[in-house]
C-alpha cells in the first residue's frame, strides 16, 4: 500500500521547466551584477555610455536638419549649394540666359585626366533647351582680357557653347526679361554651357584682368556669315 504522505511530498518538490527557467534568468543576473562590480567593468561601461551619447547626437542632429529642410529649401538651392565664390550669381538668371554653370574641380574629379564635355549631349543633360541638336559647324577659340566674341544674331542655326578659363560676361537675347537680354557672369574657376536658339543674339565678353577665356561653339547648320542670315553689332553697350 502506497504512502500518501511520501507521495505528496514528492509531489512538493518536482523540479519544473518554469522552475528551472526562472533559476536560468536568476543565474545570469547573478553573473552580470558580479562581473559589473569588478574592476574590468568600467572600460566596458564606459563604451555603452559614449556609443548610447554618439547614437543620441546623431537622432538629435537628424531631426534638427530634417525640421529647417522645409523652411530653408528655396534659399539653400540659391546659395548653399553653390560653391563658395568671390562673387555670387542668381539660378533663375542663369535659366533666363539659358546657361548651367559646373565647377572645374567637380567636373575633373570625374576623370584623373581633366574634364571632357561633348557640348550637344552637356546642354540636353544639363535641361537647356534651345541648343544645337548636332555639331554640322564647330569653332573653338579664345578671348583675352577686354575681348569680344558674338554680339550678333543667327537666323539659321541654333548654338551650343562651351565657356571656361576666365570671368567671362554672357549675354543671350531674351524677351521675357525686362531689359530683353540676360546676362551672367562666369567664374574663372568655373565651365559653363550655354545656348542660343535660332534668332537669339548672343555675346561672350573677358571681363578677366589677366586670365584668357577659351570657348567652343557648336552650330546645327553651316553659317555663312553675312547681313543676310546674322545680324551684327546688336548692342551698341558692348
Amino acid at each position: 500500500m502506497a504512502n500518501p504522505r511520501r507521495n505528496s511530498y514528492s509531489n512538493t518538490h518536482q523540479t519544473t521547466p518554469e522552475t528551472t527557467s526562472q533559476q536560468t534568468q536568476y543565474l545570469s543576473f547573478s553573473y552580470l551584477i558580479y562581473f559589473l562590480k569588478r574592476p574590468h567593468a568600467f572600460p566596458f561601461l564606459l563604451s555603452i555610455f559614449l556609443l548610447l551619447t554618439w547614437v543620441s547626437l546623431r537622432i538629435q542632429v537628424s531631426s534638427s536638419y530634417s525640421s529647417q529642410q522645409p523652411h530653408h529649401h528655396h534659399h539653400q538651392s540659391q546659395e548653399t549649394q553653390k560653391l563658395k565664390r568671390g562673387y555670387s550669381y542668381d539660378i533663375e538668371e542663369d535659366k533666363d540666359a539659358n546657361l548651367v554653370r559646373f565647377s572645374s574641380g567637380f567636373l575633373s574629379s570625374r576623370d584623373k585626366r581633366g574634364w571632357l564635355l561633348n557640348p550637344v549631349n552637356a546642354a540636353r543633360d544639363a535641361g537647356i533647351s534651345g541648343g544645337a541638336v548636332s555639331c554640322a559647324s564647330a569653332h573653338v577659340g579664345q578671348i583675352r582680357p577686354g575681348g569680344m566674341r558674338g554680339n550678333h544674331r543667327h537666323y539659321t542655326c541654333n548654338e551650343t557653347f562651351i565657356i571656361w578659363g576666365a570671368e567671362t560676361k554672357f549675354r543671350l537675347e531674351n524677351p521675357k526679361v525686362a531689359k530683353g537680354y540676360a546676362e551672367v557672369l562666369i567664374g574663372a574657376e568655373e565651365v559653363a554651357v550655354a545656348s542660343s536658339p535660332i534668332g537669339s543674339a548672343h555675346a561672350l565678353l573677358n571681363v578677366d584682368p589677366i586670365r584668357t577665356t577659351f570657348f567652343l561653339g557648336c552650330q546645327d547648320s553651316v553659317v555663312t556669315y553675312n547681313t543676310s542670315t546674322t545680324d551684327f553689332n546688336v548692342w551698341k553697350d558692348l
